[in-house]
């Protein structure tokens, strides 16, 4: 009688690292600062119900798409590790934000939702032509830009969430899924980005 052999141990600092990238995956991050930026543009629940809705524009739509995808064998997995297979996932969401614009646009949604969702756009677009050359992190371009953007819509007292990019960026490099050089530069898209977009639009 032949036993199965007990599954390999994964050494802590990479459940660490799993964990990490996906309690604060650009979705996690993207719908919370959607959230909290749209309670903050009226301070109330219906702010929020704003943020909510360019959310699913923005998050749920997307992310919807990618899981499909990788249902049915078009790409690797969740994150999209293979640069190569970028493009597709990078048009879906890029068409669903530029539909969440417009709906925001006519529902007449607080001005700082709707320029979120502007900046958003912008990253979403300037890293997917970075992405067709070379694989910037799209996990520290979102935490990255979720910080300015939080810093610049409360205050310097938010820059208390900037380990929160440290971590992100530790986490993809700890996984072998991005290069030191990649999760700095998708840091410094997002700020430099998405930044002054929220500043200029809000």
């Amino acid at each position: 009688m032949t036993g199965t052999a007990p599954a390999p141990s994964v050494p802590p600092r990479q459940r660490a690292a799993t964990l990490l990238s996906e309690v604060l995956s650009p979705g996690v991050l993207v719908t919370g600062v959607l959230l909290v930026v749209g309670w903050g543009s009226t301070h109330s629940p219906a702010g929020a119900g704003w943020g909510l809705f360019a959310a699913l524009f923005c998050s749920v739509v997307p992310y919807a798409a990618v899981l499909v995808g990788v249902r049915l064998g078009y790409w690797s997995d969740h994150h999209i590790r293979d640069r190569r297979q970028r493009t597709v996932p990078f048009l879906i969401a890029i068409g669903s934000v530029a539909a969440g614009i417009a709906a925001l646009v006519v529902l007449g949604a607080p001005s700082a939702v709707l320029a979120l969702v502007v900046a958003i756009l912008a990253g979403l677009v300037s890293t997917s032509a970075v992405s067709l050359w070379w694989k910037v992190s799209v996990h520290t371009t979102v935490a990255s830009a979720t910080t300015c953007v939080l810093v610049l819509a409360f205050g310097p007292v938010l820059a208390a969430a900037l380990p929160v990019v440290a971590l992100v960026a530790w986490s993809r490099v700890a996984l072998n899924h991005h290069t030191v050089a990649q999760v700095v530069v998708g840091a410094l898209q997002g700020a430099l980005v998405c930044g002054p977009v929220f500043v200029l639009l809000s």
